[in-house]
């Protein structure tokens, strides 16, 4: 069951159709009438002011570059005065796990990255405030209390632009309210970049290249996600909004613009555009967003900058939740509830009962097995069932292999007869399994369970580096069904299954989480003493049913 579900998603993926350039320069500004002509007067595939954007240090070398740090116990900001860009998001509760950076602390921001550059698009006009010197109204911010306002101003040409950050000591979120004064009064669009990618932050840096992805979340739709990896270099992959938000993400962090007021035009789109590299699948992507700007030249919107703590993300609200989905396209709608659920019990158990995450997990392999006590008896009482009456349903076949319909029609008539449920032994078996697909998910999306240890295991949402959890794992399933098998009739196929289905799980589960091994080694053992209990239960129910049988029924060869 696991391969059919989990195998065929690596190999049905839609790679995201590309988007024609004259599109791509239409669709980013379409909801602005002025500010699309501006877009179609450059005569270029993407807009001037966005394809001639600056990706690194030196593009704007004559402008003065200083930095304004920005404090609060969850964060270090940085914000240049050159452009009024975020140049730096290190998160003070995580720490980097990339090779390169010896645990110091997570930093989102890549170098040389554009996030939170503008460019206004305003007629024929184009003002890049990449090239622009602002003024801060502080040099340094410590941030408490309520919040604290950073505001930068310049101007250039007869065009006055102040931009004002808010920050909040408790949250990832800045509020950005921009004023431009100067512009027709048609209005325009603001390009705001959203960079080219989160930093690596990790030591598996494949797997977190593989998470690299611009989600946008429509106003009336569900959350639309574009892969780094299904993009084509150097062909820019454009969605039409209006959105609630926009975002990039990675496998644990995230920078997205959040636009939720209805009376404004919001985020208008969004473009991706990989660089042509010599890798084979892409791993970064200039990613910019469209803003209305009024005629009043007033425009806002919120970034937020920090980690994929669902919690968090819940309380944003407008779905922003789904920018770290769980589970795939099709299962999502099973799976996720089942996710969000077993995510939330294990943080609970961890921060209100003081247990680090490996004995949540052990707690918790063996609760789900205490919980599903009464169902597995009702299980395996039916299967004994089921095997008690097997002698009669061989002479049935037997008797009426020329007729399928009467076959059938016997059949129900003796499991009636004998209060035998066909299906009762084999429902609550599966219902393990939506938890186990689960946890596979919570370990793969879940930053809290992001380098938690426990005994030799470094971190329990990586592969075990010795192989030591999923052998044991693979040991704990052979000794389950072994203990299983006991009191049933000699069967080679159920002797070739026991050997078999222990080695074909520890290999796929030889690269998974360690934590998701450690759970299902826990619940097989778990497991182990209602399956002994059972399987002498068997013994003596057989022996009786089939002396009942024979009294009942003399013809029948037992």
């Amino acid at each position: 069951m696991m391969i059919i579900a989990v195998v065929p998603t690596f190999f049905l993926k839609k790679p995201a159709p590309a988007v024609p350039a004259a599109v791509a320069s239409d669709s980013l500004g379409h909801s602005a009438d002025s500010a699309a002509a501006a877009v179609r007067a450059t005569g270029s595939a993407r807009p001037a002011a966005v394809a001639a954007a600056p990706s690194g240090p030196d593009s704007a070398a004559h402008v003065a570059d200083d930095t304004v740090v920005v404090r609060s116990p969850l964060y270090t900001y940085r914000v240049s005065t050159r452009g009024a860009r975020l140049v730096g998001a290190a998160l003070s509760h995580y720490r980097s796990m990339a090779p390169a950076d010896s645990n110091g602390v997570a930093e989102l921001v890549r170098p040389g990255s554009s996030l939170l550059d503008v460019t206004l698009l305003s007629g024929r006009d184009t003002l890049r405030l990449d090239r622009w010197a602002f003024t801060p109204s502080a040099r340094a911010l410590d941030v408490s209390g309520a919040g604290a306002p950073l505001t930068l101003t310049a101007t250039e040409g007869g065009v006055t632009v102040a931009l004002t950050y808010t920050f909040h000591p408790d949250d990832y979120q800045i509020e950005v309210r921009g004023q431009a004064r100067g512009l027709p009064s048609t209005g325009g669009l603001a390009i705001v970049s959203l960079g080219s990618g989160i930093r690596n932050t990790e030591s598996d840096t494949v797997q977190n290249h593989q998470a690299a992805a611009l989600v946008t979340k429509s106003r009336n739709g569900d959350a639309h996600r574009i892969d780094f990896s299904s993009l084509k270099p150097g062909i820019p992959d454009t969605v039409s909004g209006p959105f609630e938000w926009v975002a990039v993400k990675s496998k644990y962090f995230v920078t997205a613009l959040l636009a939720f007021d209805s009376t404004s035009g919001g985020v208008t789109g969004a473009q991706a555009l990989a660089p042509v590299t010599p890798e084979k699948r892409p791993t970064s992507a200039d990613v910019r967003a469209s803003v209305v700007v009024p005629a009043s030249g007033a425009f806002g919107y919120t970034l937020y900058a920090g980690p994929l703590e669902y919690s968090r993300l819940s309380r944003v609200g407008h779905g922003f939740d789904d920018v770290n989905p769980y589970g795939w396209p099709g299962f999502r709608t099973i799976i996720r509830p089942v996710a969000i659920a077993v995510r939330s019990l294990l943080v609970w158990m961890h921060v209100h009962l003081h247990l680090p995450y490996g004995l949540v997990l052990t707690s918790f392999g063996i609760l789900v097995r205490l919980l599903l006590w009464p169902l597995n008896q009702k299980a395996m009482r039916a299967s004994m069932q089921m095997q008690a009456i097997q002698p009669l349903m061989k002479q049935l076949q037997d008797r009426h292999k020329e007729d399928p319909q009467k076959q059938q029609q016997e059949m129900f008539k003796l499991y009636k007869e004998h209060k035998v449920n066909p299906l009762g032994g084999c429902w609550p078996m599966l219902l393990p399994m939506p938890v186990l697909l689960a946890l596979f998910f919570v370990f793969q999306n879940t930053i809290e369970l992001r380098g938690a240890p426990f005994l030799w295991l470094p971190d329990l949402s990586q592969p075990d580096p010795l192989f030591i959890i999923p052998l044991l794992m693979g040991l704990s399933m052979f000794g389950l069904t072994k203990v299983g098998q006991m009191g049933m009739e000699p069967n080679p196929q159920m002797k070739m299954t026991m050997y078999l289905m222990p080695v074909v799980m520890t290999f796929v589960f030889l690269k998974f989480a360690s934590g998701l091994n450690l759970y299902y080694a826990v619940s097989n053992v778990a497991s182990i003493p209602q399956q002994w209990l059972l399987a002498r239960e068997r013994v003596r129910r057989a022996a009786r049913m089939i002396v009942e049988i024979k009294t009942k029924d003399p013809r029948a060869r037992v």
